[in-house]
C-alpha cells in the first residue's frame, strides 16, 4: 500500500478519535444536585422560608441554574450552580436556626426579668 495513503488514513483516524473524545459530555453532577435539593428540603423543614426567605430563595434559584445547565450540557457550571445552592440552603438553615434561638433567648430573658420583679414584690423591695 502506498505509505501517503497509510499516513491519510491514519491521520483521518487519529483526528476522528480526537474529535469524537472532544465530543462527548462528561456526566450530570448528580450528587451535586442530589445534595442541594437535600439542603433546601433541610432549610424548609425548619422553616427557613420563615426567617431567611431571601437565601432560600436564591438556593432554589441556583438549583434551577444548575438543572437549565444541565439541560444545556454544561455540567461544570451545573455542578457549580448546585454547589452555590447547596451552600444557599445551608446558610438558610443556620440563620433560620439562629434566628429561633436569638427568640428563645429573648423569651428567657423576658421571663426572668419578670421573676425578678415578681420576688422583689413579694419581699417588699422597691426599684
Amino acid at each position: 500500500m502506498d505509505p501517503i495513503k497509510n499516513f491519510t488514513a491514519l491521520l483521518l483516524s487519529a483526528v476522528s478519535i480526537t474529535v469524537i473524545g472532544c465530543a462527548t459530555v462528561p456526566p450530570a453532577p448528580t450528587a451535586n444536585l442530589q445534595a442541594a435539593q437535600q439542603a433546601i428540603a433541610n432549610a424548609e423543614r425548619v422553616e427557613a422560608g420563615r426567617y431567611a426567605a431571601g437565601e432560600l430563595g436564591e438556593a432554589r434559584t441556583r438549583l434551577a441554574s444548575a438543572d437549565a445547565a444541565v439541560s444545556e450540557k454544561k455540567m461544570d457550571l451545573a455542578a457549580q450552580y448546585a454547589d452555590e445552592s447547596r451552600a444557599d440552603a445551608e446558610l438558610a438553615a443556620a440563620k433560620t436556626s439562629q434566628s429561633k434561638a436569638n427568640a428563645v433567648n429573648a423569651e428567657m430573658k423576658q421571663s426572668t426579668g419578670t421573676l425578678v420583679e415578681e420576688m422583689k414584690r413579694s419581699s417588699g423591695e422597691q426599684k
